[in-house]
């Protein structure tokens, strides 16, 4: 823990310790409502004015046996009264509600952390579940560790005995008794969560009074027990931040409602067609209930029916999305072509998640930058964005629709599994003050001596016109062959090839003068070093380039959220630097753009086993380029 001063009594007198930040892991089976209990201390945690980030972090297996290490659920929250980039690098508590989650958890917790213990799931036949070949109470597993063992089975089905519920339902509250007993170690109110029960249960009020009831049990152990190391309790104060109105928010609902809130300003519907894939699965459930918004889904039947309907509907005068993950996207690669070829906008959400094929689907990655960059049949370039933040999809989402509707293209927006389910504080913005783009669709006035030239182009944007279905004297051809020059009619001269080739590319390629100038978020323009992250590598790479500029080293730190094209002055701002630090969570495919494009020596820190970066992690690579040491930067 961080050193402490005593501060804010106890009604009973005792003194907590006021610390600045905490890292706190909720681990548990896939059926102990680990995330449920993290997503509640979340809110409370916001309402009592702490910055804060949180990294949820799924079982891969579905239905994995209960008790093994496969189905261990665990949620993660760093709070802090600083602010707060990352979900943590190390937990200073531990939640472990069986053996499984104390094996796979343990070793992260720093040295000297507390971990808390449900004893009552320790039996012979759950530790041997677990993989451990001693009961790790009785070993020495946990020296070094502050432990609280607490028989957390037992004490809830003590706490909800008078609401007469089977053991089955009894023990489903032991989540309850667990976030009180924290709720009381760092000094959170249980009111909001009381209320959350009493609407969540509304139709089982025996259930929610259950809960509450192992909730407030929970808090009056900590209060009454005289736990272990003399454990007094915490307090944290109120983080510093912008005044507002804030609220907590995921990726996915940040992205939901960007796109909604881009198609408002271009003055569109918006069609979202998807499939079914963890992770990329949220934005469809929070679009479908967006309906009062102009929002229409279709779950359709396959990947590429979903991306077909999503052109249809761009075709038809909406703004077509589709999203999906990695494998999925694999499956849109020809009708993306297809809409790169007719030149329809239509944005792709790829939230990516670690592979190759299915991989590991609930584990977070970055390795779909190829894919999405260079991953289609032919000369096919299109728009590329990447979110660096749960908060920023909201303003991704946004650019996204701008750029595809204003060039006649589709766009494809990254985000990654941790960026989707983790959330953060966000400052909801005034919607007044986005400057609207509404598109203009084509009229009977482009109607010239030799009709409508569906393929005829802006001088500066080069997009083409957007013609509705049914505007009388704007019938034109579409398909995926080649399209003649201006008429848009089927072609197969090579000169004509050659020229829509050069077209389509010319048009990406001049976005880069319509996207802001890449600028450095920390450290100065040119240096020994420059940190080059692209993503939710943001949140480890600016608190570690921070940490290593406040001990006097020469780094700075750039992040990319326009991928392709790349910012104009990218290649200057790189040249002004001695060595470049590429950290991301694959084998290193943007230092391969960035060298093809610049001929840049980048160097890559790779991350590849389904966790987000440590800040640790990209400190010690830090250290390594500017004090001469060799080696690989992983």
């Amino acid at each position: 823990m961080v050193t402490s001063t005593a501060v804010q009594l106890e009604p009973t007198g005792t003194p907590r310790e006021e610390v600045e930040s905490v890292v706190v892991r909720f681990a548990g089976d896939s059926g102990d409502g680990m995330q449920l209990t993290g997503n509640q201390f979340t809110l409370a945690t916001a309402l009592a004015g702490n910055d804060l980030a949180t990294f949820p972090d799924f079982p891969a297996e579905i239905r994995a046996p209960i008790g093994t290490t496969f189905g261990v659920s665990a949620f993660q929250i760093n709070f802090g009264a600083r602010k707060i980039a990352t979900a943590g690098d190390a937990p200073d508590v531990l939640v472990a509600m069986n053996p499984a989650a104390l094996k796979v958890n343990l070793a992260d917790v720093k040295s000297g952390g507390t971990v808390i213990i449900d004893t009552g799931t320790f039996s012979a036949r759950n530790l041997k579940k677990a993989g451990f070949e001693s009961d790790p109470l009785e070993d020495d597993s946990l020296d070094g560790y502050q432990v609280l063992t607490i028989d957390i089975s037992k004490l809830t089905m003590e706490a909800v005995k008078a609401h007469e519920l089977s053991n089955k339902e009894a023990l489903r509250s032991k989540n309850m008794w667990t976030l009180g007993l924290i709720y009381w170690l760092y000094d959170r109110d249980r009111e909001t969560t009381a209320n959350w029960l009493r609407g969540k249960f509304a139709k089982r009020p025996d259930i929610a009074d259950a809960n509450i009831a192992a909730l407030n049990a929970g808090h009056i152990y900590g209060e009454a027990a005289e736990l272990a190391g003399g454990m007094r309790g915490f307090s944290v104060r109120q983080a510093e931040i912008t005044p507002g109105l804030y609220r907590a928010i995921t990726g996915a609902e940040a992205l939901a409602w960007g796109l909604a809130a881009g198609a408002k300003l271009a003055d569109l519907r918006m069609v979202l067609a998807s499939y079914p894939i963890t992770p990329a699965s949220n934005l469809l459930h929070i679009l479908a209930a967006m309906k009062q918004f102009d929002v229409v889904t279709f779950q359709a039947e396959d990947e590429i029916a979903a991306v077909c309907a999503a052109i249809g509907s761009s075709f038809a005068g909406s703004l077509g999305v589709t999203s999906s993950s990695g494998p999925g996207i694999a499956l849109k690669g020809e009708a993306i072509g297809l809409a790169v070829g007719v030149e329809l906008p239509l944005i792709i959400v790829n939230s990516q998640r670690a592979g190759p094929s299915t991989g590991l689907p609930t584990k977070t990655e970055q390795s779909d930058l190829y894919q999405s960059v260079y991953g289609r049949n032919a000369d096919a370039p299109l728009v590329v964005l990447a979110a660096s933040s749960s908060a920023n999809c909201f303003d991704m989402g946004i650019e996204a629709v701008r750029l595809a509707t204003k060039y006649m293209t589709p766009v494809m927006l990254l985000s990654d599994g941790y960026m989707a389910n983790a959330s953060e504080p966000w400052l909801i913005p005034d919607f007044d003050s986005y400057e609207p783009f509404p598109v203009q669709f084509a009229g009977s006035d482009q109607l010239g001596e030799q009709g409508y030239m569906p393929y005829a182009r802006d001088e500066k944007t080069l997009s083409r016109p957007w013609a509705t279905p049914g505007t009388p004297g704007l019938e034109h051809r579409i398909g995926g062959i080649e399209r003649e020059d201006g008429t848009g009619n089927i072609s197969y001269e090579a000169d004509n090839h050659q020229r829509m080739t050069d077209l389509r590319a010319a048009k990406i390629n001049g976005i880069a003068d319509d996207i802001p100038r890449q600028g450095v978020e920390q450290g100065e323009e040119s240096g020994k070093l420059a940190v080059v992250g692209w993503g939710s590598t943001h949140g480890p790479i600016s608190r570690a380039v921070g940490n290593m500029r406040d001990v006097g080293y020469d780094v700075s730190h750039i992040h990319l959220h326009h991928i392709w094209p790349l910012p104009k002055n990218l290649g200057d701002l790189l040249a002004g630097f001695d060595q470049v630090l590429v950290p991301e969570m694959n084998n290193g495919q943007l230092v391969t753009v960035l060298r093809a494009e610049y001929l840049v020596p980048a160097e890559p820190l790779n991350k590849v086993n389904g966790q987000p970066f440590k800040i640790t992690e990209i400190e010690n690579a830090i250290q390594r380029c500017l004090d001469g040491q060799s080696g690989d930067a992983k």
